[in-house]
C-alpha cells in the first residue's frame, strides 16, 4: 500500500476498549499494533482490532483530525465506528487484500487468497485495470 496520513480506531472487541492512532503506512502500524511491537496502551490492554480508518490529503490534517477525535465522547466514537462497519469486523485482512489489488466485490465475497476458479460477484464494478473488460473472471492478481 502506499503510504497515505491516515487515523484509525482499533478496538478489543466490539464495544471493548478504543485506540485513536495516526500513520502514514496504516498496513505497517497496524501490524505492529497486532504484534505488540508498540509499548503502552494497545499492549497493556490488547486493542488491536483495526475497526475504522479515514485517510487524509496531509499528514497535518490528519494529526490535527486525531487529536479532535481524541477529545471525543466514547459514544461518538462508536457511533462513527457503527455507521462504516457496524458489525465491527477487524478490517486488516481486507486492507491487505486491497493493498494486493483485489476487487473490493472479491473481498466482499470472502475470497481470501487467489483461486483461478473464483469469479467475480456477478454485478462487480471491478475498477482493477487486470480485469478483462465483459469478463467475470478474476484477474486482479498478477
Amino acid at each position: 500500500m502506499e503510504k497515505y496520513p491516515c487515523v484509525y480506531i482499533l478496538a478489543s472487541r466490539r464495544n471493548g476498549t478504543l485506540y485513536v492512532g495516526v500513520t502514514s503506512d496504516l498496513i505497517k502500524r497496524v501490524w505492529e499494533h497486532k504484534n505488540d511491537l508498540v509499548e503502552g496502551f494497545t499492549k497493556r490492554y490488547r486493542v488491536h482490532d483495526l475497526v475504522w480508518y479515514e485517510i487524509h490529503e496531509s499528514m497535518e490534517i490528519a494529526i490535527a483530525r486525531e487529536k479532535a477525535m481524541k477529545e471525543w465522547k466514547r459514544s461518538w466514537k462508536i457511533e462513527l465506528i457503527e455507521k462504516e462497519n457496524p458489525e465491527w469486523l477487524d478490517l486488516y485482512d481486507k486492507l491487505i487484500l486491497l493493498d494486493t489489488g483485489a476487487c473490493p466485490g472479491m473481498i466482499e465475497s470472502g475470497v481470501r487468497r487467489y483461486d483461478s476458479r473464483k469469479y467475480h460477484p456477478k454485478n462487480c464494478l471491478c475498477p482493477s485495470p487486470r480485469r478483462k473488460p465483459g469478463s467475470r473472471k478474476c484477474f486482479v492478481f498478477p
